[in-house]
C-alpha cells in the first residue's frame, strides 16, 4: 500500500522560508514523478511543482524562481523548499505521486505565511 507523508508545513512570515519533506513507504522509482499541488479555502487545488524521475522539474509560474522541488532516491522522500514567501501561498500543501496523473496522496500540510 503507497503511503504519502508531509511533514515541514507551519506558520512563517512573509519572506521567510518553509521546506516541505514528502516520505513514501516504497520506492519513488515506482513512480513516473512526484509532486506537490495546493489548496487555500475555498480555492480549487492548483499545480505547484513535480519532478520526474529522470530528475526533471517543472514550476507553476505563481512560484517559479522562489520553489525547488528535489528528490531523494535514497530517503524515498521529495522536498519543496519554499523561499521568498508570501500570503497568497498560505494553504495545504499535498505531495502526490504521478502514476503518470496524480493517482496517490498525502493528507496535507498547512502553511500559513503572515503579513
Amino acid at each position: 500500500q503507497v503511503q504519502l507523508v508531509e511533514s515541514g508545513g507551519g506558520l512563517v512570515q512573509g519572506g521567510g522560508s518553509l521546506r516541505l519533506s514528502c516520505a513514501a513507504s516504497v520506492n519513488i522509482f515506482s513512480f513516473n514523478a512526484m509532486g506537490w499541488y495546493r489548496q487555500a479555502p475555498g480555492k480549487q487545488q492548483d499545480f505547484v511543482a513535480r519532478i520526474t524521475s529522470g530528475g526533471s522539474t517543472i514550476y507553476a509560474d505563481s512560484v517559479k524562481g522562489r520553489f525547488t522541488i528535489s528528490r531523494d532516491n535514497a530517503k524515498n522522500t521529495v522536498y519543496l523548499q519554499m523561499d521568498s514567501l508570501k500570503p497568497e501561498d498560505s494553504a495545504v500543501y499535498y505531495c502526490a505521486a504521478f502514476v503518470p496523473g496524480p493517482a496517490y496522496w498525502g493528507q496535507g500540510t498547512q502553511v500559513t505565511v503572515s503579513s
